[in-house]
């Protein structure tokens, strides 16, 4: 098998039976020897409390865990209470994100870039932390512009990022072109695509509305096409992004980040297509 860094991205489980089906998900995944798991952090840090109990769970399971922090709402004092707690757990890893405003919430908080998040930690806690940023291939859907955008992701890394994963796409060639620009720029951390897997046609194109990533209309048309199959819509999907995968592991990407939305065989079932696993 080829070594390639893999990760995976995980949400807080709100029941019980959540909590067994990731648990269950992250045994699964386990095999392929992810060099970390992520642990997403809800809206104004709505999920701080199960973001730390979902990372320490997987710590006991065997996984570098890093859980998410967004920094919109919060205060710097919070901000530094979550620091020192992750610290705490012997947390080393972090993924460092502005994050959304809850609805309903009218103050942005103290930071308001995810670059002053990532300076407020190396201030903070030092070295302490690897620290992962976000990357927008398609630019961000609040972006002025996509020069704006590669310029507020330059300064991230600036600020002391290690890493950086993007948001999911299905065009390797808006990729390819991200990190050359990003590298014109002077960045030169690695830059991981992030992988949607297509499991559910209605799913995914609510998320990418919200998210602002872009599906091609051929894949939109044929997944639609598919109405209710299930199975049609699931043996598409993994073609289609083992391919995508496939191409950019061929052309250098230094690894591959799957939103596994809890579940493990559509991200495993692509790896072990292309006989993946982790170093």
């Amino acid at each position: 098998m080829n070594p390639i860094e893999l990760s995976f991205e995980f949400f807080p489980p709100k029941t019980q039976e959540g909590v067994d089906k990731l648990r269950a998900t992250a045994t699964q995944l386990s095999t392929l020897k992810p060099k970390f798991v992520s642990v997403t952090f809800g809206a104004g840090g709505s999920t701080q409390q199960g973001t730390l109990d979902t990372v320490v769970d997987m710590m006991k399971q065997g996984l570098d865990a890093a859980p998410h922090l967004s920094c919109i709402g919060s205060s710097k004092e919070s901000l530094r209470a979550i620091l020192h707690a992750y610290r705490e757990q012997g947390i080393r890893h972090l993924v460092a994100l502005r994050g959304d405003l809850p609805s309903g919430m009218g103050e942005v908080g103290e930071l308001r870039y995810a670059s002053e998040l990532v300076g407020f930690i190396r201030a903070e806690q030092g070295d302490w932390f690897d620290i992962e940023v976000a990357a927008y291939p398609e630019y961000h859907p609040q972006a002025r512009s996509p020069k704006a955008d590669l310029e507020s992701f330059a300064r991230k890394v600036q600020a002391g990022a290690n890493s950086a994963i993007t948001q999911y796409f299905y065009n390797a060639d808006a990729y390819f072109r991200f990190v050359d620009d990003a590298r014109k720029l002077g960045v030169d951390v690695p830059i991981v695509p992030g992988i949607m897997p297509i499991t559910n046609y209605s799913q995914l194109m609510r998320f990418s509305e919200m998210c602002g990533a872009e599906v091609p209309k051929w894949i939109a048309r044929r997944l639609e096409s598919f109405g209710d199959d299930r199975e049609a819509i699931r043996a598409f999907g993994l073609d289609v992004v083992t391919g995508l995968c496939e191409r950019l592991v061929k052309e250098g990407a230094p690894g591959l980040h799957f939103y596994t939305l809890n579940g493990a065989a559509a991200s495993k079932t692509i790896c072990e297509r292309m006989g993946l696993r982790g170093q």
